[in-house]
């Protein structure tokens, strides 16, 4: 296929097909920028796989909302460079939000000194019963991570899976078990 977008001087004919939804327009626009979203997502997440997902995430984001685009405000590129902050800034964010319920399950699950007398089995059933509720793949995932103290590397090595959806079932488990163990221990109110 010929590539009737190749040159630079071409760009405000690519930016009227990006527009008008043309594929061949879509395609020259991800051979052109996908590199420099992909450095600026690599260079802020430092991750191969997250700055990968952003790359994605950007172009899918600009061809869906690609009647939004207004060429008298910016350029294609630079409008693309937006589009891949925000995605940056949310990864970010889901990281950050990640952490913090790691740290929370963690905590709620961490195997406390045999001598200390504060030890609340009750909570330790509640949430074994919240692991046994996921899914099988996301209980092994879970208990790879909070019990074995494996890391997201190490997890995909030893089942076999993408870091990306170990990645995923720790998100969405931890999500879910929050939610559920939030429910189940909500204060009485007077």
């Amino acid at each position: 296929m010929t590539d009737i977008y190749s040159t630079d001087s071409d760009e405000q004919a690519l930016t009227a097909g990006f527009v008008a939804g043309d594929e061949a327009a879509l395609e020259a626009a991800y051979a052109r920028w996908s590199p420099l979203v992909y450095t600026i997502a690599l260079r802020s997440l430092a991750d191969v796989t997250d700055a990968e997902d952003v790359t994605q995430k950007t172009f899918v984001g600009a061809w869906q909302g690609r009647r939004g685009f207004d060429a008298s405000r910016s350029r294609l590129p630079a409008w693309l460079v937006g589009i891949a902050k925000n995605t940056i800034a949310d990864t970010h964010e889901a990281r950050a939000r990640l952490r913090r319920l790691e740290a929370e399950l963690a905590a709620s699950i961490a195997v406390h000194d045999e001598a200390a007398p504060t030890v609340d089995i009750a909570d330790r059933l509640a949430i074994a019963d919240e692991i046994s509720l996921l899914e099988p793949d996301a209980q092994r995932v879970i208990r790879l991570a909070f019990f074995d103290d494996l890391t997201h590397s190490e997890i995909s090595d030893r089942l076999g899976i993408p870091l990306g959806t170990v990645k995923s079932h720790i998100r969405r488990s931890l999500h879910r078990m929050r939610t559920r163990l939030e429910v189940t221990h909500a204060a009485p109110r007077s």
